[in-house]
């Protein structure tokens, strides 16, 4: 027999045998791994439990998942040194602290959204069903997982936003206090009464359904517009999205009607265009600078706008230096 194929068969021969020998071992580790699973299961169900009762379902969840997976992680140090009994725990837990660290930087951010989420959970800033904005996102708190939190839009449509990102950002909790207040700016026109108005809105909306009686509606004037004065009525609803836009509807509708009935005006956004260049009599004094014209002593004889004077041949409705043009009569 060659010596190559010798030093094969010793080695095949080592290796049966080795097997032969952690057969027991092998056996227990087994027995332990069914041991730690049933004890991760039942330290799940505890945690979930505990947490349910005190009306935390999402923190449940996470901190569930994260008391069986670190059973599981012991029962594998405990079977490792069963299976491997020249292998100390010690060594083991060393040989996982440096691992830790490349998978710390591998899964960085997945351990990142995991302590936000944590963190989010513990504090409580909102809660499953609450009606918050986080950057350009709006609308109700559905879950708060592992990695991220779960919006749903008031259109119909869900927002997953990474934990990180909801910890560090802003976050706008609209249904934090029962009421929330609202405002919508009415014009009424220069000539009308502003008390009489502003008594008017407040007699109108006060009965309307969904408004608060506690705090009051008010109605003061807020603002002198191009072609109105503008009033700024305040109210207060419940404050969840759907109360608010519904009261608000019922709102502006009380108002039109009542202002309407009242015969107070409610102007419409109005513009003035001058077609008109500043060269009549009625411009002032002609020696300032005006619009078209240069400033000086001599200023150029006052003309009507639409004025076509031909003198010489020549047409006087050209543009010349320092004068502008004339226009042509329709």
């Amino acid at each position: 027999m060659q010596p190559d194929t010798r030093i094969t068969l010793e080695r095949i021969e080592g290796y049966i045998e080795g097997f032969w020998w952690i057969l027991p071992n092998l056996g227990i580790a087994l027995v332990v791994s069914g041991v730690f699973l049933v004890a991760a299961g039942i330290a799940r169900r505890a945690v979930l439990r505990v947490f349910k009762r005190r009306s935390r379902p999402d923190l449940a969840t996470m901190l569930a998942g994260a008391a069986r997976w670190a059973v599981i992680g012991l029962g594998f140090l405990v079977v490792a040194t069963i299976i491997f009994p020249s292998i100390s725990p010690a060594n083991l837990l060393s040989t996982l602290g440096i691992g830790s660290i490349a998978i710390g930087f591998a899964f960085k951010d997945i351990l990142q959204n995991w302590l936000a989420g944590l963190l989010i959970l513990l504090r409580q800033p909102f809660r499953q069903g609450d009606q918050i904005v986080v950057g350009k996102h709006e609308g109700t708190v559905e879950h708060i997982e592992a990695r991220a939190t779960l919006i749903k839009t008031y259109d119909g449509r869900r927002v997953i936003i990474p934990n990180s990102a909801v910890y560090t950002d802003a976050v706008t909790v609209n249904t934090a206090f029962p009421l929330r207040r609202s405002q919508y700016d009415v014009g009424i026109g220069y000539s009308d009464d502003i008390d009489h108005a502003c008594d008017v809105i407040l007699a109108a909306i006060r009965n309307v359904e969904g408004v608060a009686e506690d705090p009051a509606p008010e109605a003061f004037a807020w603002e002198i517009a191009s072609s109105s004065i503008n009033i700024r009525v305040r109210w207060w609803t419940h404050s969840k999205r759907s109360e608010v836009v519904r009261t608000q509807g019922r709102v502006v509708r009380a108002m039109k009607k009542a202002l309407t009935e009242a015969e107070i005006d409610l102007p419409f956004s109005t513009s003035v265009v001058l077609l008109h260049d500043q060269t009549e009599e009625a411009d002032g004094d002609r020696r300032r600078q005006r619009e078209g014209w240069p400033a000086g002593d001599a200023p150029p004889a006052p003309r009507h706008l639409n004025e076509v004077v031909v003198e010489g041949g020549s047409d006087r409705s050209r543009p010349e230096e320092g004068r502008p043009p004339s226009r042509r009569r329709s």
